[in-house]
């Protein structure tokens, strides 16, 4: 695990790009949390237990996407995927193990060290970039994903449009967050971050985006939005994918 001051190892490309979409200071938040990012017992411990959820939604819509076998180990075999938002890179890695040519984003150099110095301890081979995405000229991708990104960045509009212009033709992009209901409220800020489950400050509620709000972002850009499902919690499931949307929701796009 490296700390803050960490340099990028080979793996890492730096862009000095900067853009509309960034806010500093979120990403000065989630770069101080970077040299335990990958401690699951640690800061991100939430983020280590939504990421088998986030996985099996994604590999089912992988699946139907491009009509494969539900057995194989590789289904993204031959295929690029692009993950904004990255962090220190707990879903890149697992989508390189499924095949993918991975490329991750982040706005905080200090994740995106992380995340190079795990995947070469790991044996993978993920290129990672610091930067802004509607600044980098990195081509297109047949999977782009930005999971619990969007209610983090200045202009939500922008932001869909640059992932829209990351997408390949005939491809796939999947996106979770924070639904704005009074339940995220108490849960996510009022009692998560109150008792130390998500790092404090992490959240700011009226940046939360609704459904339908996302949906229309979307369909700015000519993609249509699949039907969301629900990211929930219970003491007895702990979280898992629901009918129920208040929380939390995860959605495919695709082009019309």
């Amino acid at each position: 695990m490296s700390d803050a001051t960490t340099q990028p190892s080979s793996n890492t490309s730096a862009s000095t790009n900067s853009g509309p979409t960034i806010r500093p200071d979120e990403a000065a938040h989630f770069g101080r949390l970077a040299k335990d990012w990958w401690d699951p017992k640690g800061s991100s411990a939430m983020l280590h237990r939504l990421n088998p959820v986030r996985l099996k939604f994604l590999r089912e819509a992988i699946d139907l996407h491009w009509a494969g076998d539900i057995e194989a180990r590789n289904p993204l075999a031959g295929k690029s995927a692009l993950d904004v938002g990255c962090g220190a890179g707990l879903l890149c890695e697992p989508l390189t193990r499924l095949g993918a040519e991975v490329t991750g984003v982040d706005a905080a150099p200090e994740n995106v060290a992380a995340a190079a110095l795990h995947a070469e301890g790991a044996g993978l081979d993920i290129r990672y970039i610091a930067g802004e995405i509607g600044g980098l000229d990195i081509g297109t991708f047949d999977l782009v994903t930005a999971m619990e990104v969007i209610e983090h960045v200045a202009d939500k509009r922008a932001f869909v449009a640059a992932l829209a212009e990351k997408l390949a033709p005939g491809g796939l992009m999947v996106l979770s967050t924070p639904n704005r209901t009074p339940q995220s409220r108490l849960l996510m800020i009022g009692a998560a971050e109150g008792i130390g489950l998500i790092p404090k400050g992490t959240h700011h509620w009226d940046d939360f985006i609704a459904p339908e709000e996302l949906g229309e972002l979307l369909d700015e850009t000519g993609l249509e939005m699949g039907d969301p499902k629900g990211i929930g919690f219970s003491p007895t499931k702990g979280l898992h994918l629901s009918g129920d949307l208040s929380l939390n929701y995860i959605v495919t796009a695709r082009a019309r």
